[in-house]
């Protein structure tokens, strides 16, 4: 049991920099697959969540389930699993909902801080690799942004989850169509 609760726990902690990755080098450093479909969202918060994703995501999963069953590398791939849809819950509250407590006051502080700022603080659920990887801003930096951050009230009104969807099925049919 014990090596069940670490291989997902190792799982989970690797989705933090999975997460990372993905929203720092692949959406905004670089110019990749991931670049227009987070533009999305920085041009409408409401488009929160990564629709895409959870198909193949669960696809992955139940073909992981179907062929090795509960192997370390299946509990390692559920702990990724998990913390990606911690990851949805807790982008979908920063931008919708009113803080609970202090550590989602931070988090959303911080995330909201990356949209005032977008080249900086890549780490939504954690710092830990903004700080290991150099993204983290200045202390006094970080306050500025943040403080800047807390004027900005929840959003109203659903996500646009639907919008997304058909924002990406629309630039399959139109290759001009703007993002």
């Amino acid at each position: 049991m014990v090596s069940v609760v670490l291989w997902f726990a190792c799982g989970v902690a690797a989705w933090t920099l999975l997460e990372y990755v993905i929203h720092g080098p692949m959406s905004h450093r670089f110019r990749t697959f991931a670049t227009p479909l987070h533009e999305v969202h920085h041009l409408d918060p409401h488009a929160v969540f990564t629709v895409g994703a959870w198909i193949p995501a669960a696809t992955v999963i139940l073909a992981a389930l179907a062929l090795f069953g509960l192997r370390p590398a299946t509990i390692f791939l559920l702990g990724i699993a998990a913390g990606f849809v911690a990851y949805e819950a807790v982008h979908y509250r920063i931008h919708f909902m009113k803080p609970g407590n202090l550590i989602e006051t931070r988090l959303r502080l911080r995330h909201l801080a990356h949209h005032l700022s977008p080249n900086e603080i890549f780490g939504v659920t954690t710092p830990f690799w903004d700080r290991m990887f150099g993204t983290e801003p200045a202390p006094a930096r970080i306050r500025e942004l943040e403080r800047a951050a807390a004027q900005v009230a929840p959003l109203d009104g659903p996500s646009n989850w639907k919008r997304a969807l058909t924002m990406k099925i629309a630039r399959r049919v139109d290759p001009h169509w703007p993002i």
